[in-house]
């Protein structure tokens, strides 16, 4: 486990990653939660007081806008928790390793090589990734 977490919290991940990446199948949403664990443990930027599941998923400005969605809302299938579980115990996957951002450009549009100041780690489906700049944080991974 790479970072604590209450049920209400499993629930909370497993519910943002559904909400941000359902169309992208298991593997976005993998990635999504990567990105969202990696602002728990970061330390940095505007993460600096990020310290839970619960902070991470509402933090406002800066966060995640799936608390936003209706896909948000009702309870996460055991499949979800299962995938919510998998990041939480450290599973990563290239590109969101050690990304803190991610967006989805307009169709057909390539992602830019800087978000927000940001470098490109990659691309998977429809969702661009985003790490800091070298020396920015500590190593996520």
């Amino acid at each position: 486990m790479i970072v604590k977490y209450t049920e209400k919290e499993l629930e909370l991940l497993a519910r943002l990653m559904r909400a941000e990446a359902v169309g992208e199948g298991n593997l976005g949403m993998l990635m999504v939660g990567n990105v969202g664990v990696n602002r728990v443990i970061a330390k940095c930027l505007t993460f600096k007081d990020i310290t839970s599941i619960s902070k991470m998923v509402y933090q406002s400005p800066g966060g995640f806008s799936g608390p936003s969605s209706s896909l948000f809302y009702g309870n996460p299938t055991e499949l979800e928790k299962s995938l919510a579980r998998r990041v939480i115990r450290g599973e990563y996957y290239y590109p969101a390793t050690n990304a803190l951002w991610f967006y989805a450009p307009t169709t057909g549009e390539s992602c830019k090589a800087t978000w927000w100041d940001q470098n490109l780690a990659g691309r998977y489906k429809n969702h661009c990734f985003y790490r800091p700049q070298p020396g920015t944080c500590q190593e996520l991974r």
